[in-house]
């Protein structure tokens, strides 16, 4: 044994210690950001969820002529076809004869937070009927694109 053998192993202690410290933190970091992500995985879906899970047939009717003026006035009352998911909404009203026969239309509806949240389609050549859908089902419904779910709509829609 040397001179060199108990400082290079001190030195080799030293080294070991201090790459176990440096290392310690960002296992840490590295867990909590994967912790994070995972919570964000769970509660993301759950608040968008639940968002729909709270709408109720009085947000549905005020939806509809808040998405489109030509249904403005119209006093739609709304019932439940499939909780969150699908409405059947009766105009007390007609709508504006901005179109002759409304059977087959399709508009948007609005929410609180002017966002598109959805669409209906008329039932009815009066446009007096009409099946609402909320989220994705108004899209796979192809009343809306989905692009156009969750846009800004500051104003009903004309035309």
């Amino acid at each position: 044994m040397t001179d060199l053998t108990p400082r290079l192993t001190r030195l080799g202690d030293q080294l070991e210690r201090a790459a176990r410290r440096e290392l310690r933190p960002r296992a840490r970091r590295r867990r909590r950001i994967v912790l994070a992500a995972v919570a964000a995985l769970v509660v993301v879906p759950g608040a968008a969820v639940a968002g729909y899970e709270l709408i109720s047939e009085d947000e549905v009717a005020r939806s509809l002529p808040a998405g489109t003026l030509a249904l403005a006035g119209t006093e739609p009352d709304c019932t439940i076809v499939r909780e969150s998911v699908e409405y059947r909404c009766v105009l007390a009203r007609p709508p504006a004869p901005e179109v002759e026969d409304w059977k087959g239309t399709v508009e948007p509806t609005v929410d609180a937070t002017k966002h598109v949240n959805g669409g209906c389609r008329s039932l009815t050549s009066e446009g007096t009927e009409w099946q609402c859908y909320i989220g994705e089902e108004a899209v796979r419904q192809q009343i809306i694109g989905p692009d156009f779910l969750g846009e800004y709509a500051p104003g009903p829609g004309v035309g």
